[in-house]
Order: structure tokens, then sequence, then C-alpha cells
């Protein structure tokens, strides 16, 4: 338990660096769901079986929940050649 709760720590500690690329986001959302659901899982004192399920379902909803919300925003160029951020349509 003990090198599941640095791992999850860790993935945290990680998830902060996010940028708003929707794979970097999907890929935090879904190593926080994982810690969460597993946390979980172990907390409601079912075992191995509860933990990886715990961490399967956390690490879906992560995913799905880190990939919806990620900024949109587009890169457009002026007359000029200068790259700026426009939203996406």
């Amino acid at each position: 338990m003990k090198k599941f709760l640095v791992l999850a720590v860790a993935a945290v500690a990680l998830a902060g660096c996010n940028t708003n690329s929707q794979t970097d986001r999907t890929l935090g959302g879904a190593a926080i769901g994982a810690g969460t659901g597993a946390l979980i899982g172990a907390a409601t004192g079912g075992g191995g079986r509860a933990v990886a399920t715990g961490a399967l379902i956390g690490a879906g909803t992560g995913a799905v929940v880190g990939a919806a919300t990620t900024p949109r925003r587009c890169v457009a160029y002026d007359d000029y050649g200068r790259r700026y951020r426009v939203p996406c349509p």
C-alpha cells in the first residue's frame, strides 16, 4: 500500500505541471482519477479487487473529464507572420 500511495502522490504532483494540451489533460485526469479511485476502493475494505476496480473506473472517468475540460485555443497568423491564439471554432 505504501508503494501505491507514493505513486499516487507523484501522479498528483506531476499533474500540476499540466499544460493546455488535450493529451496532457487526458493523461493527468486519468492519473488523478486512478489514484482517487484506488484510494476509495482501499477505504471500502474490499481488498485488491476493489482497489483495481476503483482505479479502472477512476482512470476512465478522469480521462474523459480531463479531455472535456481542455481549453480550446488555436493558433492563427497575422499579415506579418506573427502567431497569436484564437478560440477554436
